[in-house]
Order: structure tokens, then C-alpha cells, then sequence
């Protein structure tokens, strides 16, 4: 039921959003005739998960803002609630105005807010939960076939098709039973995730992604970016140049894994993103789906129990084939 009619792009062009339904539908149609693949429905955790990593004021925002901005309006099918206006520099205070709370809350124009899309956001972050407590009861391996995304999402802001934030909320959650980390391999930086765990020294982030000084999401995701108080050294960016191929992918991994190695996780969370396949129409790096099977080995072979949590991956033709080509290193053979 999230849909959203439009996406604002760079340069204001008005465009059908990337972030569409099919996206899930054409993975879940090739699991369904994978027989390793056993699909449950997410199970309702309550907001206590959520609110451990999100601003109440922000859920509250996200759960009421399109209600309360169509209040009287007849016919909102086509509609979603975009910002105008923006806060400048350091004058941040919430307004009591719809919209100036959009402007608040809403770091971009990519993440409209439909009549549905909290309730989406809310059960695509039960998935990421109900993989996250499949873990703690024994599985190995789980996914969690999230949409919306999530790792965009901050404490208190969506943007980048994100709205709660999915790794957080599962890693948060299973760091009161042993450390966890999160491993984000999407090809934009986990700008929000950062964020939340960057004064944390029980969560280890990592994110391998395009050099933001170049892509979205700009601000955030610098190497020298590395954790604040008790989390510093606890985060990891590794940016990336456009073009880098599988060797140039998979000897930046293997960075990542040797500091998730040494943090020795009880749980690790990847933030799996299929952008960063040569086909997708954002992203620019040419790894190809060879490559794809050996990142998703070389994560599997550190015996690591895993939640992989679906973030981004906009090539429809391939999507479904990439995740299914990553998760089959995953398969427990025993």
C-alpha cells in the first residue's frame, strides 16, 4: 500500500518514485520456489523497539502527518506531503504547522508520506525485528525482506526512501543480548545508522559505500567519521570511487570483515543494498552478479549468526535474481 505517486530529483524534476512494490514482489516470487526458503509474516513488536532508537516526537510525525495535512480533503489517492521549506544552520525548533514539521523531520524530497506509509514502515521494520528474534531462538541465518528501506532514517529524520531505520532497530534490540554489528553494504552511506550508534561502543557500524562527496547522501559518510565519546573507533566508512569493479569491492570488504573479526559480534546485521549492482540506474559501481555470490560468501564464511535486512536495489530485472544469488551462500548445509 506504499506507493508513493512521485519522487522529487535532484535539479527539482518531478519523476515516478524508484521505491515501488515491485521491488519486493520480484524477490519474494523467486523465494517462493526456492525450497531452503521457509517465509513467515512479521510478528507485531510493539513501538518499545522503535522508540529505543527513534525520537517519539519523529514517530508521532510520521504516524499523523499525512492524516492531519489532508484533513477534508476528498481525494488524496494521488497525493503525498513534501517540504518546502527546510530549517537553516542551527535554527532547529519544531513548529506546531504540518508542514513545518515536514520541513523538520524531512531531510529530502525522496521520502513523500503517503496514507500508508507509516503503517508500511512500521511492519517493514517488525520484519528486520522478527529476523533479529529468529536469530536469538537459534537460526543461523535470517532476511528480512524490509520496504521501505531503512538506513537513511536517523533519530528523528527520513530521506532516501527511508522512514524507520530497520538495521538499527534490529541491531538495538539484539545488542541486549550479546554485541552486535552492523555491516552496511548498500552502495549510498548509512548516514542514519551512523548517526544512532555514533556514540556507542556495543554496536559496531561499517559502511562500504560511493565517496559522498560525490553521491547522496553528501553530508555524512567521510572516513575520517569514526564515533564521538565511547564511540570512538566504533564506526567505519569506507568511501568508494565510481566504476570500482569486484576486486576493488571485495579487498574493501575484507577490511570490514577484519574489523568486525576482531569486534567479535554475537550478531552481525547486514545492510544489504543491490544498488551496487552495474545495472541499477542509481548507483555506479560495476559489481556484477559473480561478484555479488562471493561478497555474500565471504560474509557467510565468518560463521557470524546474521540478519540480512534489504535496503536499496532499483534494477527490477535483476533485483530478485542478485538477492537470491547472495542469500544462498547463507544456506545452512547441515
Amino acid at each position: 500500500m506504499h506507493h508513493p505517486p512521485f519522487e522529487v530529483l535532484e535539479g527539482g524534476e518531478k519523476s515516478p518514485s524508484f521505491e515501488i512494490p515491485d521491488r519486493v514482489e520480484n524477490v519474494i516470487h523467486l523465494l517462493r520456489q526456492k525450497n531452503w526458503a521457509e517465509i513467515v509474516a512479521p510478528s507485531d513488536h510493539g513501538l518499545d523497539p522503535i522508540l529505543a532508537v527513534h525520537d517519539q516526537g519523529y514517530v508521532e510525525f510520521l504516524q499523523t502527518a499525512f492524516q492531519l495535512w489532508t484533513a477534508g480533503v476528498v481525494n488524496y489517492e494521488h497525493m503525498a506531503l513534501t517540504p518546502a521549506t527546510f530549517p537553516p544552520g542551527a535554527h532547529r525548533r519544531v513548529p506546531q504547522s504540518i508542514l513545518g514539521k515536514a520541513g523538520y523531520y524531512m531531510m529530502d524530497l525522496s521520502a513523500p508520506i503517503g496514507a500508508e506509509t507509516y503503517n508500511a514502515a512500521l511492519q517493514s521494520a517488525y520484519c528486520a525485528l522478527s529476523g533479529a528474534e529468529a536469530l536469538v531462538n537459534g537460526e543461523k541465518s535470517t532476511f528480512a525482506l524490509c520496504r521501505p528501506p531503512g538506513h537513511h532514517a536517523g533519530k528523528a529524520t527520513c530521506g532516501g526512501y527511508c522512514y524507520l531505520n530497520n538495521s538499527a532497530i534490529a541491531a538495538n534490540w539484539l545488542s541486549r543480548n550479546s554485541r552486535a554489528a552492523i555491516l552496511d553494504i548498500d552502495y549510498h552511506a548509512g548516514n542514519g545508522t551512523q548517526e544512532i550508534f555514533y556514540s556507542r561502543r556495543d554496536v559496531l557500524t561499517i559502511s562500504l559505500h560511493a565517496d559522498p562527496a560525490l553521491e547522496y547522501p553528501y553530508y555524512s559518510g567521510y572516513a575520517d567519521e569514526t564515533g564521538e565519546g565511547e564511540g570512538k573507533g566504533f564506526h567505519l566508512n569506507i568511501p568508494l570511487p565510481f566504476g570500482l569493479d569486484d576486486a576493488g569491492y571485495l579487498a574493501a570488504l575484507q577490511t570490514a570483515l577484519s574489523r568486525i573479526n576482531d569486534f567479535e559480534p554475537g550478531f552481525l546485521v547486514t545492510s544489504l543494498g543491490m544498488d551496487i549492482f552495474m545495472d541499477d540506474p542509481l548507483g555506479k559501481f560495476k559489481i556484477t552478479s559473480q561478484g555479488i555470490k562471493q561478497i555474500g560468501r565471504n560474509i557467510a564464511e565468518t560463521g557470524i549468526p546474521t540478519l540480512i535486512v534489504m535496503e536499496g536495489g532499483y534494477d527490477l530485472e535483476s533485483i530478485g535474481h542478485n538477492f537470491i544469488t547472495f542469500l544462498e551462500n547463507f544456506i545452512d548445509q547441515s
